[in-house]
């Protein structure tokens, strides 16, 4: 019984760890995520100085996007 509870412990900060930073992700995990908050066509998944970026489309136009060590999306500029 106690294994299986340190087990569980340990799995449950594990999987909060890994979606506390968008560089934990997969950069398919990663597109998923942004294809939640409404973009396709994912592409071009770079981890840069200023997080991870990925070009993708929204509304029919082609946006540039920046996701920070958070996971927030964002678009630039």
């Amino acid at each position: 019984m106690r294994t299986l509870t340190i087990f569980h412990t340990v799995l449950l900060l594990t999987l909060a760890g890994g979606l506390s930073s968008a560089h934990a992700l997969t950069q398919e995990e990663l597109a998923a995520r942004i294809q939640a908050a409404g973009y396709s066509q994912v592409s071009d998944i770079k981890s840069t100085a200023k997080g991870t970026t990925a070009k993708a489309v929204k509304n029919g136009k082609g946006v540039r996007l920046v996701v920070d060590s958070s996971g927030q999306i964002k678009e630039q500029k």
